[in-house]
C-alpha cells in the first residue's frame, strides 16, 4: 500500500499567516514542529525550517521598523511642540512623558543646571511617587544625573544601588531608595556642540527593577534629550526677545514722552517768552503757567506775601489774608495767621533755593524765584499733587520767567521811585510854593495827591538806613504807593482804603522789620489829600515817632490818636472827644443806659486822693457803695485802670469831660 507524501504547502501558507497576523516568535518556531509531527519529508521540512527562519528574521526587522517608526513619531511629535512653542513647561513635561513611554520605564525625569546655586534640580517628572526625590539637588560629579552634567556624556547602570562607577552621598541615596529605583539611563541636555557645547541638565529613564538599557534606547533618549535642549533654548531666547521688545516698547514711550515733553516744553518757552516780549506782567505768566499747568497759580514776594494770583487763590492765601500794603483792615489774630502763613512760604522757598528744585509744602509746589543768591520771591502751584518731571521742569523754568520779569518790575519801580521820590522831597519841605503844580506832577507819575492818602515815617538805627530804604521799595511793589527818604527816616504815601493810619502804620513796621532784618518803627498820620495836608500828616507823624521813643514803643507802629494824651497833645485836629470817648467810653455807656454815677465816683475818688472814706462823705454814700462801683469800674475798664499810666490818662479825661460840660 503506498502513501501519499505530505505536502509542505500548508505550513508555509501557515507561516505567512502569523506573519501576516504579527504573531509572536513563539508561534512562528512551533510551525516546524508542527510540520515534523505531520510527516513532511526530510526535504520540504527542511524548506518549511528555512522559511520559519526567514519569517523570524522578518518579523524582527518589521518589529524594529515599527519601533522606529514609532520612535520617529514621537520625535516629530515633540518636534511639533517645539515649532508651536507657548509653554516651557508643557513642551518638558511631553519629552519626558514620552521619553517614559518609548523606553518603557516605570518613571523619567529631567534636571536642569542652576547657575547661581552651582548644582542641578529636579524641573520635571513623570511616575515619579516620591516627594524626597523630586526634590532633590544635584552637585557635580554627585550620583549619575552629576556626572552626566559634569562630563556631558550620557551614563547607564543596571542597577545603582551598587554601582560603584559613581559618587554616592547620603542625600541622593535616600531619594533613590525612596523612589525604589533601581536601573537608571542618564543623558546630557546640550547647547552647541563638540567642546563648546554648554551642559545644562538632564534626562533620565529610570525602572524599579535591573535592567540592561540597549545602545538604540540610548541614543532615543540623547534625541529627545537634544530636543528639550532645544526647547529650553528657544524658551530662553524667546524670554529674551519679550524682554528686549519690553525695554525696546518701554524706551520708545520714554522717546515719545521726552518728545512730547520737548515739544511742550518748546511750545511753553515760546508762549513765555512772548509774554515777556510783548511786555507781560508777573500777573500774566501767572495765568499762563496756571493753563500750561492746570492748575492755580500764585507769585509771592521774598517775604512770602502774595503779589499776584489766579483763581480761587486771589488773596494769595487759601483764607484770603492780603498783602499788609493793602489789608490795613486786618484784625491781629489775621495779621499773625498771613504772617505766620508767609514765614512757612519763604522756608518752603528756602529750601527750594537749595536743592534748585520746586519742592512740595502742605499741599502746594513752591520754586524759588532767585535773582543769583537773591531770593526775589516764590512761584507756588496749587491744585497738583502730583507733578512729573516734564511738568515740574516746565514749572521751575517758569520761575525763571518770574524772576526776570520780578527784576525789571523792580527795576522800573525803583527807577520811578526815585523821581516820585523828588516829588515827595517838594512836597514834604516847600508844599505851598506851587500846590497845583505839584499836584499836576504828581498825576504825571501816577500819583493823585488829591485822593486821600495815609503818610508814614519810618526809622531805624543808623547802620541800617540804606536797608531801610530798600524795604520801603519792596514793601510798596504792586500797591501804588511811593517812598523816599527824608530827613533821615523813610516816608511812605499809601493810598487810603477806608481803615486807620494806626492799623497801616502796625503793617508797615512788621513787614519792613522782615525786609530790613532790623527793628523798624512806624508812625501814621491821615487821611490827607492835598500837597499842605499831607506836608502836615508828615509833620505831625514825626511828632508821634518822636513820642513813640521817649515812650519805649521803638520797633512798633501806631499813631497819634492812638497814644492816648500824649496823642491829644501832638495831633494837629486835638480830638478831646475822641479821646474821652476812648478813655471813659465804657464808664459813660453804663451811666447812660443805668442812671448810675461811676463816672461821678471816679471824679471823686480820684479828687480825695484815693480815700474811701473821703470820698463817701463828698458823694453822701455809703463807704460799701463806694466800693460796689469801684468794683464795677474795674470790671468795665479792666485791671490795670488804677496804674500810674492809667491813671494820669483817666484823670485828664475826666478834667476834659467836665470842662466840656459833661
Amino acid at each position: 500500500m503506498s502513501h501519499r507524501p505530505i505536502s509542505a504547502a500548508p505550513h508555509l501558507r501557515r507561516l505567512f499567516e502569523l506573519l501576516a497576523a504579527g504573531a509572536p516568535a513563539e508561534e512562528l518556531g512551533a510551525v516546524a514542529a508542527e510540520a515534523r509531527r505531520a510527516g513532511v519529508d526530510a526535504r520540504d521540512l527542511a524548506e518549511v525550517e528555512g522559511a520559519t527562519e526567514a519569517a523570524l528574521r522578518v518579523r524582527n526587522t518589521l518589529r524594529q521598523h515599527r519601533r522606529r517608526e514609532t520612535e520617529l513619531t514621537a520625535l516629530f511629535d515633540t518636534a511639533g511642540d517645539l515649532a508651536a512653542l507657548r509653554d516651557l513647561d508643557a513642551v518638558l513635561r511631553s519629552i519626558v512623558r514620552r521619553a517614559r513611554m518609548l523606553l518603557g520605564t516605570d518613571t523619567a525625569y529631567l534636571t536642569l543646571a542652576d547657575e547661581e546655586a552651582g548644582d542641578t534640580y529636579m524641573r520635571v517628572t513623570d511616575g515619579s511617587v516620591s516627594e524626597l526625590f523630586q526634590n532633590l539637588r544635584l552637585q557635580l560629579g554627585e550620583g549619575l544625573g552629576g556626572l552626566v552634567a559634569q562630563t556631558a556624556r550620557p551614563y547607564a547602570s543596571p542597577d545603582y544601588r551598587t554601582d560603584g562607577r559613581f559618587l554616592h552621598t547620603g542625600s541622593i541615596d535616600a531619594g533613590v531608595l525612596d523612589e525604589g529605583l533601581v536601573a537608571i539611563l542618564g543623558v546630557p541636555l546640550l547647547l552647541g556642540s563638540g567642546s563648546g557645547g554648554q551642559v545644562i541638565g538632564a534626562l533620565f529613564a529610570a525602572d524599579r527593577t535591573p535592567r540592561t538599557f540597549a545602545p538604540e534606547e540610548v541614543a532615543l533618549l540623547c534625541s529627545l534629550a537634544d530636543h528639550a535642549a532645544i526647547a529650553i533654548d528657544t524658551a530662553r531666547t524667546m524670554a529674551d526677545a519679550r524682554l528686549a521688545l519690553a525695554e525696546l516698547a518701554e524706551a520708545n514711550a520714554v522717546i515719545r514722552e521726552h518728545s512730547a515733553a520737548m515739544q511742550r516744553a518748546a511750545e511753553s518757552h515760546d508762549r513765555l517768552t512772548d509774554l515777556v516780549l510783548r511786555g507781560g506782567d508777573v500777573s500774566d505768566v501767572a495765568a499762563a503757567v496756571a493753563g500750561l499747568l492746570k492748575g492755580e497759580v500764585a507769585v509771592h514776594d521774598g517775604s512770602g506775601w502774595p503779589l499776584t494770583a489766579t483763581g480761587g487763590h486771589g488773596g494769595g492765601f487759601t483764607d484770603g489774608t492780603q498783602h499788609p500794603a493793602g489789608a490795613e483792615g486786618m484784625t491781629g489774630a489775621e495779621g499773625a495767621a498771613g504772617a505766620e502763613k508767609a514765614a512757612a512760604l519763604v522756608a518752603a522757598a528756602e529750601s527750594s533755593r537749595a536743592t534748585a528744585h520746586a519742592v512740595f509744602r502742605d499741599g502746594r509746589w513752591v520754586c524759588a524765584v532767585l535773582a543769583g543768591q537773591e531770593l526775589l520771591g516764590c512761584l507756588v502751584l496749587y491744585g497738583r499733587p502730583e507733578l512729573d518731571d516734564p511738568d515740574r521742569r516746565l514749572f521751575e523754568r517758569s520761575s525763571v520767567v518770574t524772576s526776570l520779569l520780578l527784576l525789571l518790575r523792580r527795576s522800573v519801580a525803583e527807577t520811578e521811585n526815585r523821581v516820585r521820590g523828588d516829588l515827595i522831597t517838594d512836597l514834604l519841605t516847600a508844599p505851598d510854593r506851587d500846590p497845583a503844580g505839584l499836584v499836576a506832577r504828581g498825576r504825571r507819575l501816577g500819583i493823585d495827591l488829591d485822593r486821600p492818602h495815609f503818610l508814614l515815617v519810618a526809622r531805624t538805627g543808623d547802620a541800617a538806613r540804606e536797608r531801610l530804604a530798600d524795604a520801603a521799595v519792596r514793601y510798596l511793589f504792586g500797591c501804588g504807593g511811593v517812598s523816599a527818604v527824608h530827613e533821615g527816616a523813610a516816608v511812605l504815601l499809601l493810598p487810603c482804603d477806608g481803615t486807620g493810619p494806626g492799623t497801616a502804620a502796625r503793617a508797615a513796621a512788621g513787614q519792613l522789620g522782615r525786609l530790613a532784618g532790623v527793628p523798624v518803627t512806624v508812625a501814621g498820620a491821615g487821611p490827607a489829600a492835598g500837597p499842605r495836608a499831607i506836608a502836615d500828616a508828615h509833620a505831625e507823624g514825626v511828632r508821634c515817632l518822636r513820642a513813640m521813643h521817649v515812650l519805649g514803643r521803638d520797633g512798633g507802629g501806631a499813631c497819634a490818636a492812638e497814644l492816648g494824651f500824649v496823642g491829644v497833645l501832638l495831633g494837629d485836629d486835638h480830638d478831646v472827644d475822641g479821646f474821652v470817648a476812648a478813655t471813659l467810653g465804657p464808664l459813660l455807656e453804663y451811666d447812660a443806659q443805668r442812671g448810675t454815677q461811676l463816672v461821678r465816683t471816679l471824679r471823686a475818688y480820684f479828687g480825695c486822693g484815693g480815700s474811701l472814706t473821703r470820698a463817701k462823705e463828698e458823694l453822701h454814700v455809703h463807704v460799701n457803695t463806694v466800693v460796689q462801683r469801684l468794683d464795677r469800674i474795674h470790671a468795665l475798664l479792666g485791671p490795670g485802670w488804677n496804674t500810674p499810666e492809667q491813671t494820669l490818662e483817666l484823670q485828664l479825661a475826666l478834667r476834659l469831660h467836665l470842662l466840656s460840660g459833661g
